[in-house]
């Protein structure tokens, strides 16, 4: 079945990545370092749009509270939670592609089909029928050219988490979440990037990976000047 959104680039072309995903657990920092790379690969001369691919455990973790429900997990149930997730990524994932596809802009993915993955992994546990689903799903799309995973303590992203205060997860949540990631079989193609750091630093690491240094023209040294040059 042909994707939605082709991936041409050739690592070795020199051309600018068309897909560029950002992962990790929940307080990683993905939301805030994509719209940075967006803006930052734009002003370097590479149009670029921040695309997010929810799965919507936020929203309904909001419903569920209000409803007396606790979280998304809750509200569903253990097992009929990781589907509804599973299927409101795949039609974010399909809408972002579509867009992107449309507009010929460098798509920055804020999350992709491994966070699914590795949501469906700290939930319910490796090797289950449901990840296997969502595999077969999701090869409609293709791998992006740049996958960076934020690599963050629990501790830390409990932390961002506990500061915005739009929602909420535990300690031990984050932890499973994290060792979710690192288990699955994708992640040795995965650019890890240290998630603990600031802002800027943890854009730096970003930046550094996907644009050139710029290009530094030595100055001529004046004890090799032509000698038509040094007679003047």
């Amino acid at each position: 079945m042909a994707p939605f959104f082709e991936s041409t680039r050739d690592d070795d072309s020199g051309h600018p990545p068309r897909i560029v995903a950002l992962i990790g657990v929940d307080g990683s920092g993905k939301t805030t370092q994509a719209h940075r790379l967006a803006d930052a690969l734009t002003e370097a001369g590479l149009p670029a749009d921040y695309l997010q691919n929810a799965g919507g455990r936020a929203w309904f973790g909001r419903v569920a509270q209000r409803v007396g429900a606790g979280d998304a997990q809750h509200l569903f149930g253990r097992r009929g939670w990781p589907v509804v997730e599973s299927v409101l990524r795949w039609l974010a994932i399909a809408r972002t592609l579509v867009r992107a596809r449309r507009s010929g802009r460098i798509a920055v993915m804020d999350r992709y089909s491994y966070c699914q993955y590795a949501s469906i992994r700290t939930q319910l546990g490796r090797g289950r029928v449901a990840e296997r689903l969502a595999r077969f799903a999701y090869r409609l799309f293709p791998a992006p050219d740049v996958t960076f995973l934020l690599v963050v303590s629990p501790g830390a992203a409990y932390r961002r988490i506990e500061a915005r205060g739009t929602d909420h997860e535990t300690i031990e949540y984050l932890t499973r979440a994290s060792a979710s990631y690192a288990s699955l079989p994708e992640h040795d193609s995965f650019v890890l990037i240290d998630g603990d750091g600031t802002e800027d630093a943890v854009a730096a690491q970003i930046l550094a990976h996907l644009l050139p240094a710029p290009t530094v023209v030595p100055l001529p040294d004046p004890r090799h000047r032509p000698a038509e040059v040094a007679a003047a």
